[in-house]
């Protein structure tokens, strides 16, 4: 586990260094573990509510106070999981995880500060993709725990156990089910500079109104999920085959006037249709060879606050 070390007895206050060092590991962990921006947010705030809830002398007595917060994170992470599953059961429409700007930052003015903080930003990689998140979605609670803490925090599964509270050879299984779904759902890995072509093409032919041209970059049994939340006009099911979808996007850029950008989402190539400035949709791609497997459009406005251009 993240460790720091201690300065001795003398030491002014653990809260103020060490403490505070640890928000940008807890908000990477916390994200991956939610899929929501917000979420995350609110399970960090209560870590630190509960830290500084206690007496100075339970403090000094905890060895690794980066341990201790990651600990309970994990927990409150774990126990929001449980009960995202029933909210997402009365969700509208299909549920997506929070799309990430590139260079995602976090306001601190809950803690009282104006400014965005350099060491509060996500690290983007491929454990933030949006295809990765998705099969994140599909895991147990405790497989996704388990799985993020190990395979991308590389925490050990004695660890793991403490934090989940299940034996080692029990978390060793979680994880290895959540890696075959991973595994599973993998497909053949695109260079990111093709994935960038490709998506580029894509934004290209979807303004010229090009059928064909759409048709030429998706996959034939491609599908197209998209997440409104009952707060923006989509359909509530998935669209399945290349050409309904070209079909579709061509009738979505005859009915309203778009402006469509590139833009890096989750650290991959995506793009971002704005209107009158306002960001109304955020698409993420999954590609595989030179066509295009899965788009994942967010449409919900709740979801899209970090992607509106003040």
């Amino acid at each position: 586990m993240t460790t720091e070390s201690e300065q001795g007895h003398s030491r002014p206050d653990p809260s103020l260094s060490v403490i505070m060092s640890e928000r940008r590991q807890l908000i990477n962990l916390a994200y991956r573990l939610l899929g929501s921006l917000a979420d995350a947010e609110d399970a960090v705030q209560e870590t630190y509510a509960r830290w500084y809830a206690m007496p100075r002398e339970e403090q000094d007595a905890i060895e690794s106070p980066g341990a201790w917060l990651t600990t309970v994170t994990s927990r409150i992470c774990l126990n929001l999981l449980g009960s995202a599953r029933a909210r997402r059961e009365t969700y509208v429409g299909e549920w997506i995880p929070e799309p990430l700007p590139e260079g995602a930052e976090w306001n601190t003015a809950r803690s009282g500060g104006t400014h965005m903080d350099p060491a509060d930003r996500v690290t983007l990689d491929e454990s933030v993709s949006m295809a990765f998140l998705v099969v994140l979605e599909s895991m147990t609670p405790a497989e996704r725990v388990a799985f993020v803490l190990h395979d991308v925090f590389r925490y050990s599964f004695a660890e793991v156990a403490e934090i989940v509270g299940r034996t080692s050879a029990a978390c060793r299984q979680l994880a290895s089910s959540a890696r075959r779904r991973i595994r599973a759902s993998r497909a053949t890995a695109t260079p990111p500079a093709r994935q960038a072509d490709i998506v580029r093409d894509f934004k290209q032919v979807w303004e010229a109104k090009d059928i064909d041209g759409l048709i030429g970059l998706l996959d034939p049994n491609a599908t197209v999920v998209a997440d409104g939340g009952g707060l923006a006009a989509t359909v509530d099911r998935p669209v399945v085959g290349g050409e309904q979808i070209a079909r579709a996007c061509v009738e979505l850029a005859e009915r309203a006037p778009l402006t469509i950008l590139e833009r890096t989402v989750n650290g991959q190539p995506g793009l971002v249709s704005r209107q009158d400035g306002v960001t109304v949709a955020v698409l993420a791609f999954d590609i595989a060879g030179d066509r295009i497997k899965h788009i994942w459009a967010v449409l919900n406005p709740e979801k899209l606050r970090p992607w509106t251009e003040n």
